[in-house]
């Protein structure tokens, strides 16, 4: 073969590559997905969706405020450890989703739900706990509320879940996410066959952003210094439309 045609050659091989890969003229960033990576294949992975578990609340209550520690009108605290949960709703680019409305809800202290189907009946309610919260995202896309540690309580005979707390996340444009956040360092984290399920189809990272680490803040002042904190960082799978 001469120079000419192996010049011609590679220049339609080089030309088939780049026809295939879509990199044609005026698609230089087709061209950095294929070369480096796109900006949404390098973010961090969407938040895990989980099951909603049978225990959403279904009594309507007056009191859903970001304080489940305690009741409007009432000077009576919640049993359990306190913690404050901080946190931030961004969208498939990492930017956050302004006005996400978010449902919180969790077991109380003992491992009970205020839920009539609830079999856990020898786990005592507490009257002092609000159970379910409605919140909504700032112009940050942030969130935060106070609860007490939720107690772990038996799904099988043979099965406990560990401690964690459930959330429902509506924001204008994405499908709803329901997942769970849950605690680190709890043993049962390991065994718990929600999350080693979800491990196995999401992996480890995106499984690992549901555990959070409560530490007290230094930083804080009075009665929230000594408050175990944590930040939860909520990825939903689509990017939210802006509404008109």
């Amino acid at each position: 073969m001469t120079d000419k045609k192996q010049s011609e050659s590679s220049k339609q091989s080089r030309r088939d590559f780049i026809s295939k890969a879509g990199l044609v003229a005026g698609t230089t960033a087709g061209a950095g997905a294929i070369l480096f990576g796109s900006a949404d294949a390098l973010a961090a992975a969407p938040t895990p969706s989980q099951t909603e578990g049978p225990f959403f609340p279904i009594r309507d209550q007056a009191d859903k405020d970001a304080d489940l520690t305690r009741l409007v009108g009432s000077d009576k605290v919640a049993k359990g450890e306190v913690v404050m949960v901080k946190g931030i709703v961004l969208d498939a680019s990492d930017k956050p989703v302004v006005g996400a409305e978010i449902d919180v809800w969790q077991a109380c202290e003992s491992g009970r739900y205020n839920h009539p189907q609830d079999p856990n009946t020898a786990a005592p309610l507490d009257e002092n706990f609000q159970y379910w919260a409605k919140l909504q995202t700032d112009a940050e896309g942030r969130f935060a509320f106070k609860t007490i540690k939720p107690g772990a309580y038996p799904a099988t005979s043979t099965w406990d879940r560990p401690t964690h707390i459930h959330y429902r996340i509506k924001a204008w444009g994405v499908p709803t996410l329901t997942t769970q956040m849950y605690f680190k360092d709890d043993a049962l984290n390991d065994i718990d066959q929600i999350l080693i399920a979800t491990r196995r189809r999401y992996g480890d990272e995106a499984t690992d952003s549901l555990i959070v680490d409560f530490k007290t803040d230094e930083g804080a002042e009075g009665e929230s210094k000594k408050i175990p904190t944590g930040t939860f960082t909520i990825r939903l799978s689509g990017t939210p439309r802006i509404q008109d």
